[in-house]
């Protein structure tokens, strides 16, 4: 499964948060009502601490578009600015600024709740088999893919191991589809 990110503001840091709001889950219902192949669902956090960003404090959304592989990207790309969908993703889109990213689900099944995440990094000279390894077997676990995007390489659900550094970052779920 991968995950495409796109990390999102507002423009105007005095926008309305409502407004702003009501507009992403206007696109999330349209993108859901018009199926596009291998396209699973799409989620929106609200999100704090993403040093990355350069969002306004307590502004920034992470929204997660799931993806049965990477066929089904130019499709998803295609519907979002589609006829059906077209208005409600200019809405969405009008006044926000944004950054994406790709990541494939390395282990572990999501839960896509409210909660924490922990966005780490693989210690340089560890072998990925023990890098996996420090996770619980039920840990979930993402793997950016071919260094598209801004953040770290691997973004975990819940606290990290031990001895690994990480951003811990809240995320509390908004949009579901």
């Amino acid at each position: 499964m991968l995950g495409y990110i796109f990390w999102h503001w507002p423009d105007d840091p005095a926008a309305d948060r409502e407004a702003y709001e009501a507009a992403q889950r206007a696109f999330h219902r349209a993108l859901a009502a018009t199926r596009s192949e291998g396209f699973i669902r799409s989620l929106s956090f609200r999100v704090q601490g993403l040093p990355w960003l350069g969002a306004p404090e307590g502004k920034a959304y992470e929204d997660w578009y799931l993806l049965e592989g990477s066929y089904a990207l130019d499709p998803l790309n295609e519907l979002a600015v589609s006829a059906s969908v077209r208005d409600a993703h200019a809405g969405a889109a009008n006044g926000a600024t944004g950054a994406g990213a790709l990541y494939r689900l390395a282990r572990g099944v999501p839960e896509w709740g409210s909660g924490e995440v922990a966005w780490v990094a693989k210690p340089r000279g560890e072998h990925y088999a023990g890098f996996y390894a420090r996770f619980p077997d039920e840990g979930v676990v993402w793997r950016r893919q071919m260094v598209l995007g801004p953040a770290t390489e691997f973004v975990a659900e819940g606290a990290p191991p031990d001895g690994l550094e990480a951003l811990r970052v809240r995320r509390e779920l908004f949009i579901e589809t």
